[in-house]
């Protein structure tokens, strides 16, 4: 993996062979779900109207939902397939497709230019995945030489400050925290002046994600980003809405219901080995303009990948 703040980045739409091995094994639940329903699809040389319907109703069950089912589809119903090779065929028609909708949404996450230090707000619900990639970005950052600083601005709940100083350790970065139902904004603001104060590259500050109460949610975020202002005018720099990719369809609501709340630069979807719903990432494309920076395929710092579209895109269809 590269990571762009001291080295070189990746080209758009490019991954390691180590990434791609990495993600077609972490996609095997939902491609392997989407492989049940497609191969009967392609015994004809040519779809007709049944088998098109029947690849759509496909891929609305791999959770692509239906606007992105029929865009995928349309194209290739004036297709033709060898009847040999119909099924591998077919699966590079739908790569190619799926991919078409997912590279407007590729963006790396460029953390070498603009204020220093950068300051990240990471938000999403309880449960799904933002403490743990924090952690992770942390690793990767530091582990080229980036100087980091957590903060742990989820003062709800006491277990996400314990994970989040676990993460720091063995990240090697510096870790901000106050007790369980301290004021979250003064850990913000403590998280942006420590970084500020030691000449740090980047400030990620985790925050709580109690969606069923929006209005409280919505009162403390922007209580946060008022008190991070006081150091830094422009704070946040970039803020990341972590998704489950398990909650499938949910993972809409979430997004809708956040970008009512504040502004999102960028998601990050996690979880992606432990559920037959990946085909969701193509629904948030189709309906949501926001870039996708990474998805997470494990349980290691190694497994948040930069996002690729062509590679998500084969990895979700079987292909390596």
């Amino acid at each position: 993996m590269i990571w762009g703040l001291f080295n070189k980045k990746p080209q758009q739409g490019q991954a390691t062979p180590e990434q791609g091995k990495g993600l077609f094994e972490g996609l095997r639940k939902s491609s392997g779900k989407l492989a049940e329903g497609i191969a009967s699809v392609f015994s004809k040389e040519k779809l007709d109207a049944a088998a098109l319907a029947d690849l759509e109703e496909s891929l609305i069950a791999a959770d692509m939902g239906a606007a992105a089912a029929a865009r995928i589809s349309a194209p290739l119903a004036e297709r033709r397939f060898n009847k040999e090779k119909g099924l591998d065929e077919a699966r590079e028609a739908l790569a190619h497709e799926i991919a078409q909708i997912l590279k407007p949404r590729e963006g790396a996450l460029d953390l070498s230019s603009g204020p220093k230090p950068r300051i990240v707000l990471v938000i999403g619900v309880n449960g799904s995945g933002k403490t743990t990639t924090i952690g992770k970005l942390a690793k990767n950052l530091t582990d080229v030489g980036g100087k980091v600083v957590i903060g742990a601005a989820d003062t709800f709940r006491a277990a996400a400050i314990e994970q989040l100083k676990v993460w720091a350790d063995r990240a090697g970065a510096e870790f901000v925290a106050s007790s369980q139902g301290a004021d979250a904004a003064g850990v913000a603001y403590e998280t942006v002046k420590r970084a500020r104060d030691e000449n740090a590259d980047v400030a990620l500050i985790d925050t709580a994600g109690r969606l069923q109460n929006k209005s409280e949610l919505m009162a403390e975020l922007a209580k946060i980003i008022r008190v991070m202002r006081k150091v830094d005018e422009d704070a946040p720099h970039e803020t990341l809405l972590v998704l489950d990719a398990t909650v499938g369809q949910n993972a809409l609501s979430q997004v809708e219901n956040f970008r009512s709340v504040t502004e999102i630069t960028g998601l990050v979807m996690t979880k992606l080995d432990g559920t037959a719903k990946g085909g969701v990432l193509v629904a948030l494309a189709q309906r949501h303009a926001i870039p996708i920076h990474f998805i997470g395929v494990g349980e290691a710092a190694e497994d948040l990948q930069p996002f690729s579209a062509d590679t998500f895109a084969r990895a979700l269809v079987g292909l390596s």
